[in-house]
């Protein structure tokens, strides 16, 4: 008996293992038509019954398929008893190791041949099209394939697990500016959607450049996706951040300074940074997707943290816009496509959003300012406001006004200021005495009484205003 026998005979005689790895086999891994078969009335039968099938409803099912040949039907028929005759079953857990192993198998080999297909232009009478670019995804499907028997947390049982979890450290993408690793607990995690919103003009690409060059030199690995910018514009910027050299003083430095600096930064970190352009609207998270497989394909990287700058131009892989599709669905759809992006791949995705005609002249920015969608902010996990005015731009500085925050309690540091060097493209840590002037920054003063005698329950705080920032 072989292998194949083997699995068919214990999904009849073995309801443990029939319920560890039914939901992972597919008919498609079995060679014999016979077995094909066999597999495809087990699996209706559980699946409808939500029990074994005996020997004798599987022989009446296969009696009543119609289009089976007489040698067909006699070697279905002749397995099902072939493999039932001796009711003794082998190890279980052994042979849910050896299933898995088949099943991967399988997988692959399947994989391989269907990229082959692909190549020779075999599949262009398939009802599903695929072309060369499909390739990646289909062998990291196949190699992926792994029996996950975990179907849910169980609250008393897994208590300790959870436990455990509660004091595990999280892996994250720390910032270099100190109030906002304070707001996120140390930085970004993987698997978040983190959105920037401002105006025109006020520094979302400036923002994301210059996180982006931070990362580089804390050597990690980073992906900058822009369809606003063309990418030798986003490397200018993030050049200047690096260098720490003016954007108007960049164009004018000699070559051999400019490439000893950038082989001073090659010593200097492990990291790589990729900028990738797409024209306006024109990608969605299946081109990046692609991208992620051919750069881990090509150039064996993988990101640590991605950028897309930014979200409102993207466009949604399920959905079109027009006049049946409004745009508060249709934003929303590219958020959640976002973030499924940053769960598959296991990192954090940051990107940014543009403020309403209202929110634009307003100095003191809220969710209600999201221009196109409020389904934006509900996707995401963290989303901050970043704020400027005349007052602010005299001191070069930018306030940062948190929105939501999954991260920690988005009321403790509610507003701080960070300093902007505009010229340099780059963002640094204020003063911390410049975020005392701040109104409803979230800290209370301890010189005051936490409640007044006019209402109980009503915070003291210093009712301060920074220009025209009110609470």
């Amino acid at each position: 008996m072989n292998l194949e026998q083997k699995i068919l005979k214990h999904l009849i005689l073995d309801e443990e293992y029939t319920r560890k790895t039914l939901p992972f086999i597919k008919g498609e891994y079995f060679q014999e038509s016979s077995e094909k078969l066999l597999f495809a009335e087990i699996e209706s039968y559980v699946n409808k019954y939500n029990s074994m099938p005996t020997q004798e409803a599987l022989v009446i099912e296969i009696d009543k398929r119609v289009n089976l040949t007489d040698d067909q039907h006699k070697k279905t028929v002749a397995l099902v008893k072939q493999i039932t005759i001796d009711p003794e079953v082998s190890d279980t857990k052994w042979l849910i190791d050896a299933t898995e192993n088949f099943c991967q198998e399988k997988a692959i080999y399947n994989g391989i041949m269907q990229s082959i297909q692909i190549l020779d232009d075999k599949n262009k009478n398939s009802t599903e099209k695929l072309d060369k670019g499909s390739i990646p995804k289909i062998l990291a499907d196949a190699l992926s394939v792994s029996f996950d028997n975990h179907i849910g947390h169980d609250f008393i049982d897994d208590a300790e697990t959870r436990y455990d979890f509660y004091h595990k450290v999280e892996k994250r993408i720390p910032f270099d500016l100190d109030y906002l690793n304070r707001i996120t607990k140390g930085g970004l995690a993987e698997k978040s959607l983190n959105i920037v919103l401002a105006g025109t003009g006020v520094g979302k690409s400036l923002f994301m450049c210059h996180c982006a060059a931070a990362n580089l030199t804390m050597g990690k690995n980073v992906l900058y996706i822009t369809m606003e910018m063309a990418e030798e514009r986003i490397a200018e910027r993030i050049d200047a951040n690096l260098m720490n050299v003016e954007l108007d003083r960049l164009i004018g430095m000699p070559k051999d300074v400019y490439l000893k600096k950038v082989e001073t930064l090659r010593e200097k970190t492990k990291g790589k940074l990729i900028i990738k352009e797409y024209p306006t609207a024109s990608a969605n998270v299946n081109h990046f997707s692609h991208l992620l497989n051919e750069l881990k394909l090509k150039r064996q990287f993988i990101p640590d943290i991605i950028y897309i700058d930014y979200l409102n131009i993207c466009s949604s892989a399920r959905m079109k816009m027009g006049s049946s599709i409004n745009s508060y669905t249709y934003i929303k759809a590219i958020a959640e496509e976002l973030r499924w992006l940053a769960v598959e791949h296991k990192v954090p995705v940051v990107s940014a959003t543009q403020t309403t005609r209202s929110g634009y002249t307003n100095s003191d920015v809220g969710l209600e300012d999201t221009s196109e969608s409020f389904g934006l902010p509900a996707t995401a996990d963290l989303m901050f406001a970043l704020i400027s005015t005349e007052e602010l731009a005299d001191l070069n500085q930018i306030m940062v006004k948190q929105l939501k925050n999954r991260y920690s309690d988005p009321t403790t540091n509610k507003r701080f200021v960070i300093g902007v060097d505009r010229a340099k493209m780059k963002l640094y840590d204020a003063e911390e005495s410049a975020q005392t002037n701040i109104s409803d920054s979230g800290q209370i003063e301890e010189d005051k009484p936490m409640f007044d005698k006019s209402g109980f329950g009503k915070r003291m705080q210093k009712n301060r205003d920074f220009g025209n920032l009110k609470v």
